[in-house]
C-alpha cells in the first residue's frame, strides 16, 4: 500500500518528540510507553520496520522522511499531466489532473484515485504508476484527483467528492475529447473502495439542476480495485472477516469515520442512513460496472491491521454477489494461469461495442 504522511500522524511524533525533549532523564519513546506512538503503529503499521511489534521514535521519523521523499519524488518525476490542479468542486483538495488522449476521437477515459486510508495520498503518485503509461500508450484519456480527508470531512462526504469528479469530467468531454459513455475508475485501498463505491451506487445526477455539471452521471463502466474493502459500513466487518483477537481500530474511530461522536449515533435513523451510504455490498446489483481485483494478503485471518484492511476476503466478499447475480468480477488470486491483466480488462470493457 501507498500510504503518504498524514498531518494527524505528523503531530501525533512531535507531541512524543516535545514530550521526550521535556523529561530528564527521558527513557526512550516507544509505541510500549508513548500513546502517540502507539497510535502511529496501529494505523500505520509498516512504520515499524524491524517488525518487532514496537515503534520507536527513530523509526517513526524514518517512515515520516520516507514517505515524504516519495511524494516529491511523484510530483517531479513520472508522465506530467496536460493539466495540472483543475478544480473540480469548493474544497482546495477537489482538484485533478488530467492527460489529454493522442486519439483522433473521442476517448476512454481512466481515473485514478489514490489511496491512504482517507488521511493522507495524493494524485501525484499516478505519476509514475506503470498503469498510466500502458492507458495512454492505448490511445486512452485519464485523470487523477484528490478528494478530502476525514480531517476535514467524513468518509461519505469524501465518496460524494470523487463522485463530482466524475460529473466534472463527463462535462468536459466536448472540449477535452472523452467518450463520456466509457469511464472506469482504478485505485488501491482507499481508492480501490471508493472505484467500488462508484461501480456500485446508483446515479447521483440531478437532471433538474440548474448546474449542468450536476445534471451529468456518476456512473463508471467498469473498475479495476487493488486491495479493496468490501463495504465502509465497517460494523458489518465482523460477519465476513470474523471477530478479531484485538480490536484494529483506534479508539472512537468508527463514529468519527462518520462524522459522529459515539458507536450509539450510529444506530439513530441518521446514522443508519449513512451506514448504509457507504455499503458497497448493499449497493450491488445487475447494474454494477464490471469489476477487475487484485488482492493479494490472502490469509485466513487478519493478525494485523494492514490485513484487516486488505485481506482478500473482502474481495471475495464483493466476488460472491457479483457472481450471484451474473455480472463479471475478475479476482487475480483466484484464476488460474495465465492471470488476466489489469491492462487487457480495461481495454476490454473500454472499447465499448
Amino acid at each position: 500500500m501507498n500510504w503518504r504522511l498524514t498531518p494527524l500522524f505528523a503531530a501525533l511524533l512531535l507531541t512524543a518528540a516535545t514530550t521526550l525533549q521535556a523529561q530528564t532523564p527521558a527513557p526512550p519513546q516507544t509505541s510500549e510507553n508513548n500513546e502517540e506512538l502507539r497510535a502511529g503503529l496501529k494505523r500505520f503499521p509498516e512504520a515499524d520496520t524491524n517488525k518487532d511489534g514496537i515503534l520507536t521514535l527513530e523509526e517513526a521519523h524514518a517512515f515520516i522522511a520516507k514517505q515524504k521523499a516519495a511524494g516529491e519524488a511523484a510530483k517531479s518525476n513520472g508522465i506530467k499531466p496536460s493539466m495540472v490542479d483543475v478544480p473540480y468542486g469548493p474544497h482546495a483538495r477537489n482538484v485533478l489532473d488530467f492527460w489529454v488522449s493522442k486519439s483522433s476521437k473521442p476517448a476512454p477515459l481512466v481515473i485514478f484515485i489514490h489511496g491512504g486510508g482517507f488521511r493522507a495520498g495524493s494524485k501525484e503518485s499516478s505519476r509514475t504508476d506503470p498503469k498510466l503509461a500502458e492507458m495512454l500508450k492505448s490511445g486512452m484519456a485519464c485523470a487523477a484527483i484528490n478528494y478530502r480527508f476525514l480531517d476535514s470531512a467524513p468518509v461519505q462526504t469524501i465518496l460524494m467528492d470523487c463522485a463530482h469528479a466524475v460529473q466534472f469530467l463527463r462535462s468536459k468531454a466536448p472540449d477535452w475529447n472523452i467518450n463520456k459513455t466509457r469511464i472506469a475508475a482504478v485505485g488501491g485501498s482507499a481508492g480501490a473502495g471508493t472505484s467500488l463505491w462508484l461501480a456500485t451506487h446508483e446515479d447521483i445526477a440531478n437532471p433538474n439542476s440548474s448546474n449542468p455539471v450536476l445534471r451529468e452521471s456518476s456512473r463508471i463502466c467498469c473498475a479495476a480495485l487493488f486491495s479493496t474493502q468490501a463495504t465502509y459500513d465497517v460494523t458489518k466487518w465482523e460477519s465476513f472477516l470474523g471477530t478479531p483477537e484485538k480490536s484494529f481500530w483506534t479508539e472512537g474511530e468508527v463514529p468519527l469515520f462518520y462524522g459522529m461522536k459515539t458507536l450509539a449515533d450510529l444506530k439513530s435513523p441518521e446514522g443508519s442512513r449513512i451506514l448504509h451510504e457507504c455499503d458497497m455490498l448493499a449497493w450491488i446489483s445487475k447494474d454494477s460496472a464490471p469489476l477487475f481485483m487484485d488482492s493479494s494478503q490472502d490469509v485466513p485471518k487478519p493478525t494485523n491491521r494492514g490485513e484487516w484492511l486488505h485481506t482478500t476476503q473482502h474481495a471475495r466478499t464483493v466476488k460472491k454477489q457479483f457472481q450471484d447475480l451474473g455480472v463479471e468480477c475478475v479476482l487475480v488470486q483466484d484464476e488460474t494461469e495465465p492471470k488476466p491483466t489489469v491492462g487487457d480488462f480495461l481495454r476490454k470493457h473500454l472499447a465499448g461495442k
